[in-house]
C-alpha cells in the first residue's frame, strides 16, 4: 500500500514534468518552423495542459478500464470549473472576452451534453449497456478537429489579441530529445497513475470511478491549476478562463473520443450523476457569466462554485 502511494505521486511527477518538456520543446520545433506564436499558443500549449489526462486515459482505455477513462475526464472537467475557476474567480473576478462568451463556453456546455446523449444511447449502440463506442469516438474527434480550425481561423484575424507565449529556443538535437523524453515520462508516468491508482482502490474497497473522479482527476488537473493560479496573479484573467474552457473542450472531444475509439467505454450506473454534475458545472459557469453587470465571473460565484464542489466531493466519498 506504502509502495503503491508512491509509485503514484511518482506517476504525477513524471506526468507533469513530461507535459512540460513535451510542451517546451514541441514549441521550440514549432517556432523553427515558422508557426505563428498564437497558434503555437491554441495548440501546443493547449495540448500541453490536457497531455496529462489523455496519458492517463490512453493507458486506461489500452487495459480495458472504462470505468477510470470517463471518470477522468468528468472528473477533470468539474474540477477545471468549480475548483479552478472557483479559486481564481476568488482571488480576482474574472472578465470574459466576447469569443469566449459566446462561443467557447457554450461549445464547452455542448460537449458536456454530447457525452449526456453519447452516454444514454443504449437503442442506437444495440446492447444490452450504456457505452460511448468507437464510432461515437469518431464522432467526438471530428468536433476536435472543427475547434481547431475555429482556433486557427481565430488566429488568422488581425484584430485577434492574445498573450504571447514564451518560447524557448532550443538547437534541433535538444528540441527532439527532450520530446521523446517528454513522451516517456507521459507514458510511463500514466502507466504508473492507472495501475497504483486501481490497486489503491481495491485495497480501500473503492470503485474505480471514485477514485478517477478524486485522486486521478484532481492530479491530472494540476497542469490547468498552475496556469490558471499563474494567470491570475499577472492579472492576465482571459488566460485563466480561457485555459480551463479549452482545457475542457480537448479532454471531451480529444482524450474521451481517441480512448473510447481504442477501447469502448462502458457507462455505470453511477456514472450519470457525474455527467449531470459535468452539466451543471457547465452550465452554471455560462449562466454566471451573464449575471450582474458586464461579462465577468465574481467573487461570490467562485465561492458557490467550491462549495457545490464540497457536496459533491462530500457525497463521493461518504455517501
Amino acid at each position: 500500500m506504502v509502495l503503491s502511494s508512491v509509485l503514484l505521486v511518482i506517476g504525477f511527477v513524471l506526468l507533469v514534468y513530461g507535459a512540460d518538456k513535451l510542451v517546451e520543446s514541441a514549441s521550440s520545433i514549432a517556432l523553427r518552423l515558422s508557426i505563428p506564436n498564437m497558434v503555437i499558443g491554441l495548440t501546443v500549449v493547449a495540448f500541453g495542459t490536457s497531455a496529462p489526462e489523455l496519458s492517463v486515459n490512453v493507458m486506461a482505455a489500452m487495459e480495458g478500464s472504462g470505468e477510470m477513462v470517463m471518470a477522468n475526464v468528468l472528473g477533470s472537467n468539474i474540477f477545471n470549473v468549480l475548483v479552478i475557476l472557483g479559486v481564481c474567480a476568488f482571488v480576482y473576478p474574472l472578465t470574459v472576452k466576447s469569443n469566449t462568451t459566446w462561443i467557447e463556453i457554450p461549445l464547452s456546455l455542448l460537449a458536456a451534453l454530447l457525452v449526456w446523449i453519447l452516454a444514454g444511447d443504449r437503442w442506437l449502440d444495440g446492447g444490452e449497456s450504456n457505452l460511448v463506442s468507437r464510432s461515437e469516438g469518431l464522432v467526438l474527434i471530428s468536433f476536435f478537429l472543427v475547434f481547431i480550425v475555429y482556433n486557427v481561423m481565430v488566429s488568422k484575424n488581425p484584430e485577434a489579441q492574445a498573450e504571447e507565449v514564451p518560447v524557448t529556443e532550443m538547437k534541433v538535437s535538444s528540441a527532439i530529445f527532450w520530446l521523446f523524453l517528454g513522451l516517456a515520462g507521459l507514458v510511463y508516468g500514466g502507466h504508473l497513475i492507472v495501475s497504483n491508482a486501481i490497486f489503491i482502490a481495491q485495497t480501500f474497497g473503492l470503485s474505480e470511478r471514485v477514485i478517477g473522479l478524486t485522486i486521478v482527476s484532481i492530479g491530472t488537473s494540476l497542469p490547468e491549476l498552475a496556469t490558471s493560479l499563474a494567470a491570475v496573479r499577472k492579472k492576465k484573467v482571459d488566460i485563466a478562463i480561457g485555459n480551463v474552457v479549452g482545457s475542457n473542450i480537448f479532454n471531451i472531444f480529444l482524450i474521451l473520443g481517441l480512448s473510447s475509439t481504442i477501447f469502448p467505454v462502458v457507462i455505470h450506473d453511477g456514472t450519470f450523476l457525474d455527467i449531470v454534475m459535468n452539466c451543471v458545472a457547465g452550465l452554471l459557469l455560462f449562466l454566471f457569466i451573464f449575471s450582474g453587470k458586464g461579462r465577468m465571473l465574481e467573487r461570490w460565484e467562485g465561492i458557490t462554485f467550491l462549495l457545490i464542489y464540497a457536496g459533491y466531493l462530500y457525497y463521493l466519498l461518504f455517501l
